[in-house]
């Protein structure tokens, strides 16, 4: 996603003045932002390579949620290994959904837009809201889990989540203050426990604040806290957090952390849901501040592996709950602090493999399915094409 310079020149061969270069380390969007778009096949054109920040940011960022999966058998293990999981669970759905508001900025009705929607976000939550049921009845003897599409189970909540979000784009590119109206709406779902769990709606609007954000948020954001002296402040940022985990790890339900829940649902008054949203988004994203911090900029060994997030995330619950109804978590080799580190390379080596691009292409047909036959043809479609190839063809005639 990443543009490469544009070759200066005339009709001449006198080289122009060089072209203003953005600010180092600043993100470049892609020319149309899909958060779930992969690549496929050979390289993208010239215009549309992805940016190595974001390919980087979302595969550590998916690493964390595996090993945040893999964490929660052992949690009543260990008070170290507790605080670890609260503090990580406290940005890093919030930094993945806030990077898919971000590349949702240029979301519309458009009918080509809608097709990538439902092919790759409808699509295989159908497929694994299906396969995820089927596989809980299989592994831990339960002929009575039903097969709901209303009722997302385990990971494919975010599908549905980004399905909703994505939609309703245009509503918060359209109004004032998008996310203080997206706060209120978190802040009343948390004290409305009649919701209830029709498509996980409590999740779907408490975390709708951090995907409405990334729709505010420009490239130069994300350049302001990727400077030396964020990335130094992160440091005492994270061990604060991690010792204020520690100490509250007693006495602190970690379900506030899921936002799948209201407050009365937790156990907890009525006004304890607002004050809940308003600490854990302001929590949030400082520890997202601090995390995008760290996020190398520069092309590394993961970043073609960032394209293969979403194949990572759907996959590697199989591999977690598996290894949970199996009983895998209580060996004892996994006691003590040994166990708990070999948990964290086993999780992030998992997952690593499932975002490789031979797992990727095994899985296309259902994660990125063309679905040519179900669609009418768009008539603006090769229009747009040219459009969008025309300034790349006169770059190249202008090099040559």
């Amino acid at each position: 996603m990443t543009t490469s310079p544009r070759p200066n020149g005339n009709h001449r061969g006198t080289p122009l003045p060089p072209e203003r270069s953005p600010a180092s380390g600043v993100p470049s969007p892609p020319s149309a932002p899909d958060a779930e778009r992969t690549a496929r096949g050979p390289a993208a054109p010239a215009g549309r390579r992805r940016d190595a920040f974001f390919d980087n940011a979302k595969y550590l960022a998916i690493v964390l949620v595996a090993v945040g999966h893999a964490w929660e058998p052992l949690r009543d293990d260990s008070r170290t290994v507790d605080a670890a999981y609260m503090v990580v669970y406290a940005f890093h759905m919030p930094a993945f959904i806030l990077i898919s508001g971000f590349f949702s900025r240029s979301f519309d009705m458009r009918p080509d837009r809608l097709r990538r929607l439902i092919t790759g976000v409808a699509v295989p939550y159908i497929v694994f809201e299906t396969a995820y049921p089927l596989f809980k009845r299989y592994m831990d003897n339960d002929p009575q889990h039903e097969i709901s599409l209303l009722d997302p189970w385990y990971l494919t909540w975010f599908l549905c989540a980004l399905f909703i979000w994505r939609l309703t784009t245009p509503i918060w590119k359209a109004v004032r203050y998008p996310v203080p109206l997206a706060l209120l709406i978190a802040a009343l779902a948390s004290v409305s426990p009649g919701i209830g769990n029709d498509l996980d709606l409590q999740r779907v609007l408490q975390f709708l604040p951090y995907f409405v954000l990334g729709l505010c948020l420009k490239p130069e954001h994300f350049h302001m806290v990727r400077r030396r002296s964020v990335r130094i402040a992160a440091v005492p940022v994270f061990a604060a957090a991690l010792a204020f985990a520690w100490w509250v790890a007693p006495v602190l339900n970690a379900s506030w952390f899921y936002h799948r829940d209201s407050a009365q649902e937790l156990g907890a008054p009525w006004w304890a849901g607002p004050v809940m949203v308003l600490a854990l988004f302001g929590c949030s994203l400082v520890l997202t501040a601090c995390f995008f911090a760290w996020v190398p900029g520069r092309r590394t060994w993961f970043t073609a592996l960032g394209a293969g997030t979403l194949c990572g995330y759907l996959l590697h619950g199989f591999v977690v709950k598996t290894a949970d109804y199996r009983g895998w978590f209580e060996l004892s080799v996994l006691d003590g602090p040994f166990g708990a580190v070999l948990v964290t390379v086993l999780a992030a080596a998992m997952v690593t493999l499932l975002c490789t691009a031979p797992v990727r292409r095994v899985f296309r047909p259902v994660m990125e399915p063309a679905m040519d036959w179900a669609f009418k043809r768009d008539r603006a479609e090769p229009a747009r094409e040219r459009a969008q190839d025309a300034p790349r063809e006169a770059r190249e005639k202008v090099s040559a």
